[in-house]
C-alpha cells in the first residue's frame, strides 16, 4: 500500500521553512520524514506526516501550496548492506527510483521512494517478496 507525503512549495528565503514548521507545531501534526531540494527561488518539502488530511488543510488554509504525492515506503534493517539488498530487489523489478530518502526508527531504517508508478512497482516488488508499509504502520513508527 502506497503511502502519502505532502510536497510543499516554499519560497527560497530565509523564515519559510520556519512558518511551515510553526503551522504544523500549532495543529499537532507530528512530521515522521522530512526531505527539502532547493533551487535558487523555491524548494520543495517533501514530508510524511502523523495526519495528511490535516496537516494539508491547515497548509492551505495558511497559504501554502502543498500536495499529496504517493510513495512506497519500506522498513529495513539498521545495519550495512540492508539498502542495498533493498535496491537489488528493485533491480530485479525494473522499478525506476526517482527519488528517496530515509528516517530512522528505534529498531529500523525506513526508506522511501517515488517511482513513477506506483501500484505497478508495488506489485512487482510484492512479487519480489517485499511489503510496502500502510500510513498507518509510518505514523506509528
Amino acid at each position: 500500500m502506497s503511502v502519502n507525503q505532502v510536497s510543499v512549495f516554499l519560497e527560497n528565503k530565509p523564515g519559510t521553512l520556519n512558518n511551515l514548521t510553526e503551522v504544523l507545531a500549532a495543529h499537532n501534526i507530528n512530521i515522521r520524514a522530512l526531505s527539502l531540494a532547493e533551487t535558487n527561488e523555491f524548494g520543495i518539502v517533501r514530508m510524511l506526516v502523523n495526519d495528511v488530511f490535516e496537516a494539508t488543510t491547515v497548509l492551505k488554509e495558511n497559504n501554502f501550496v502543498a500536495t499529496l504525492t504517493p510513495v512506497l515506503a519500506y522498513a529495513i534493517a539498521d545495519e550495512a548492506g540492508d539498502l542495498n539488498k533493498l535496491l537489488q530487489k528493485f533491480s530485479a523489478a525494473n522499478v525506476n527510483i526517482e527519488y528517496m530518502y530515509a528516517f530512522a526508527g528505534k529498531e529500523r531504517a525506513y526508506m522511501i521512494f517515488r517511482v513513477n508508478d506506483t501500484k505497478k512497482a508495488e506489485s512487482l516488488l510484492q512479487s519480489k517478496g517485499l511489503k510496502s508499509l500502510t500510513q498507518e504502520e509510518i505514523s506509528a513508527v
